[in-house]
């Protein structure tokens, strides 16, 4: 038997991991059930949002985790899906393809930026939303020095104002002063289409939000949207022309595309439809989990959002579940009713709320600690050593807050 996993973000390595984990309560070996781990690269992006300096060392290897498990990970990128033969088509980086069956699959191919068809968008945007866009938005602030200091040289746009658009508006004044010296004056302007910033927030921690923002000098611009990019700057949709030459784009992110191989029922963001054991009910044989599914939550109409503290829980309960139907042994149906957030607010601290009403708990540099400890700590791989390992997934603890 062979469970295939797409994917090594928070909810592929968990779904690894617990699979691995009743496998090993139920006394089953590894030549019995193989669980194999589909990816690009055997490493976690420890950041469900790259806003901060150095992107480039915001990972962590799991070739040693998946290894002390006995998980197979198989380099490369999933291509097709042939979910009738069950049947995985995988390219690796040499340009060959290799071809997987499964018994089991389990889609955690996460999400992606959505890009909409703006012009200018394409050549002249950023994104934080993966390594590589991270990584070259870097590259480009820190070239930012050796241009003269004019037409907007030091003033950066950031498109969207939600969650990942104040983490990397908030950051970038103190980014820009390192990259250009301390008596820098940087400009940065949060656009957001709706009537306030933090839309999806709600009303408890936005006035804290506002007033980092005011803090930090960070300006804003509601209402209105971006509606074209140029190499010198942004036009946005109530006519203002701002001189940029920064933009980041942070407007919105959609599943995966491989999401749509799956002939089943997707939600507006290409979410796949899950029942509460994360099963796609149409099609047998496929899990799917973190960002690639709409899972509900509770029973009081509440479902799982697109981040790393949904991510990992639901990954453990769909590699469990996943494992529990090749074993003939129950399944558990996933349920998540803590929530919590902690927005990083820069040099301003951060906001953790609790609840799904989002109710303020700590704010300033308490937060902050709490923002550094999740960010170093909580959502970093167990360790490479199998008994650690396996105790981490177990579905029932992971992501407890």
């Amino acid at each position: 038997m062979r469970l295939v996993i797409i994917g090594a973000g928070f909810a592929g390595m968990y779904a690894a991991l617990s699979a691995a984990r009743l496998r090993d309560i139920q006394g089953v070996s590894p030549d019995e059930l193989e669980i194999a781990l589909v990816a690009p690269q055997p490493t976690l992006v420890v950041r469900p949002r790259l806003y901060e300096a150095k992107p480039e060392t915001l990972t962590a290897p799991l070739l040693e985790v998946l290894k002390s498990i006995d998980v197979v990970y198989v380099q490369g990128s999933a291509e097709t899906i042939d979910t009738k033969s069950r049947m995985l088509q995988v390219s690796t980086a040499g340009g060959t393809r290799k071809t997987l069956s499964y018994d089991r699959l389990v889609v955690a191919t996460g999400s992606r930026l959505f890009r909409p068809n703006i012009p200018g968008l394409a050549e002249h945007g950023f994104s934080v939303d993966s390594l590589d866009d991270a990584v070259a938005l870097d590259r480009h602030l820190h070239g930012l020095a050796e241009r003269p200091a004019r037409n907007g040289r030091d003033t950066v746009v950031v498109a969207g104002g939600g969650f990942t658009g104040i983490e990397a508006a908030t950051e970038m004044p103190k980014r820009l002063r390192a990259i250009l010296g301390k008596d820098a004056k940087p400009r940065v302007i949060i656009v957001e289409r709706n009537s306030a910033v933090a839309p999806d927030m709600g009303t408890g921690p936005r006035p804290v939000i506002e007033n980092a923002l005011r803090e930090l000098g960070v300006e804003t611009r509601v209402g209105a949207g971006v509606s074209a990019l140029d190499e010198t700057g942004v036009t946005l949709s109530s006519g203002e022309r701002i001189e940029a030459e920064t933009v980041v784009w942070a407007a919105g992110i959609r599943a995966a595309p491989l999401t749509q191989q799956i002939p089943a029922e997707r939600d507006n963001s290409g979410r796949l439809l899950v029942d509460r054991d994360l099963r796609v009910a149409s099609v047998p044989g496929v899990f799917a989990t973190g960002d690639a599914a709409k899972a509900a939550c509770d029973d009081a109409g509440n479902f799982a959002l697109m981040s790393c503290q949904h991510a990992t829980r639901m990954g453990a309960f769909a590699g469990n579940n996943a494992a529990a139907e090749l074993l003939g042994v129950p399944t558990k149906p996933y349920h998540q009713k803590a929530y919590v957030t902690c927005l990083d607010l820069g040099e301003a601290g951060a906001v953790f709320t609790r609840g799904w009403e989002r109710k303020v708990e700590i704010v300033g540099d308490v937060a902050k600690k709490t923002k550094h400890e999740i960010n170093t700590v909580w959502i970093y791989p167990p360790r490479a050593e199998r008994a650690a390992a396996l105790a981490s997934a177990d579905p029932e603890h992971v992501t407890e807050v």
